[in-house]
């Protein structure tokens, strides 16, 4: 099985595109060449990952097996999305973002130096399904800089998780998280602030003591 790349794909300087791959797919409704994919230079895109036209990524992208990118996301510079991660339409997603393997998101936008875990979901839609005004709605979330989400955690529609935040694993998370909080639990409850963790590995006095959480 062969790589297919197809029409108005423009993809950086030494990048690594492993068979079989999918790139420049139309979606539904488009013509092959209608809409222009830009992938950055250095990139690393795994086997069996598909992305979609219409998306605009930065340099240095890593893919692992199977991801899914559908059509108008715009990435940044150092973006790594693991295995089986689905980006659906219309996220809006930073530089230095990891995204790991079995993730789902749809209408997100997240910031800089974003940890999300693995197999966490993003919801979108307040009531699905056929809701006539879907698109008036909450969407997506909302993640600022530096925050950290952890394994099997579920966001709902329209909470804003603030920036170096950290959410534990296996939360469900219904209102918004302040800035610097600790939250675990569903519904997700604050227990902590960051800046007050201890490194229970002894390693360090305190977690996230290094780049770029300490500038």
């Amino acid at each position: 099985m062969k790589t297919k790349i197809f029409k108005n794909v423009s993809i950086g300087e030494n990048s690594t595109i492993q068979d079989p791959c999918i790139i420049g797919a139309p979606p539904r409704g488009k013509k092959d060449g209608e809409l222009k994919t830009i992938i950055g230079a250095n990139a690393t895109i795994r086997a069996f990952t598909t992305i979609y036209a219409g998306n605009i990524i930065g340099d240095n992208l890593q893919t692992g097996h199977g991801a899914m990118i559908r059509e108008d996301n715009v990435i940044g510079n150092g973006a790594s999305i693991g295995t089986n991660a689905v980006l659906e339409f219309k996220n809006r997603i930073g530089s230095n973002v990891r995204i790991h393997s079995g993730c789902f998101m749809e209408d997100v936008e997240i910031g800089d130096y974003v940890f999300i875990g693995p197999n966490v979901v993003f919801t979108d839609d307040l009531h699905p399904m056929f809701c006539p005004t879907y698109l008036d709605c909450k969407g997506g979330a909302k993640v600022l800089d530096l925050a950290r989400i952890g394994a099997n955690s579920t966001i709902l529609p329209g909470v804003v998780i603030g920036r170096n935040s950290l959410v534990g694993a296996g939360s469900v998370v219904t209102k918004d998280v302040p800035d610097n909080a600790v939250v675990v639990g569903n519904p997700a409850k604050v227990i902590n602030d960051v800046r007050d963790l201890k490194c229970v590995s002894g390693h360090h006095d305190k977690p996230y003591s290094w780049p770029p959480y300490n500038e």
